[in-house]
């Protein structure tokens, strides 16, 4: 396992588009440990593939002692909408107040390739939301309603 680069706010990859994962393998297992690694190293909560500069639809959360590992995430629906404090590891310096849907429900594969569902809500549902908008090469700021300075003022 290695800690990774984390890209940020200006480097062209951040705004392309991730390719679904094709081949479930050891060097998909290595970028998601490595993943891991780097996820724990910073303390967030989430990251994309993306974010260590590889254009695959991967993405690993942790959050209340859960820890999913989700390759090419595909919304099933969305409920209600609310209103929070987001940052991103990929974005230094502030942090803004983004409206996303309350719940979410999502398909996905694990790192064997097997189909998996999975639902959210609340900040859970929120750290998903962020995390596949980066899939698409979007990020929070691009959302934000309100800039808040790193202190959520």
């Amino acid at each position: 396992m290695a800690i990774r680069n984390i890209v940020k706010m200006g480097d062209s990859v951040l705004r392309k588009k991730s390719k679904p994962v094709e081949v479930f393998d050891e060097k998909l297992w290595q970028l998601l440990d490595d993943m891991k690694q780097t996820l724990n190293r910073v303390q967030g909560l989430g990251l994309s593939a993306v974010q260590v500069g590889v254009l695959k639809q991967v993405v690993i959360v942790e959050y209340e002692e859960q820890f999913l590992e989700i390759i090419n995430p595909k919304i099933l629906a969305t409920s209600g909408k609310c209103y929070d404090n987001e940052g991103c590891l990929s974005v230094e310096g502030f942090r803004g107040i983004v409206e996303r849907p309350e719940t979410i429900d999502f398909e996905y594969f694990d790192r064997h390739g097997k189909k998996k569902t999975f639902h959210a809500e609340g900040y859970f549902a929120r750290v998903f939301f962020h995390e596949f908008d980066h899939l698409d090469g979007i990020l929070f700021c691009d959302k934000m309603i309100r800039r808040v300075n790193n202190r959520g003022e």
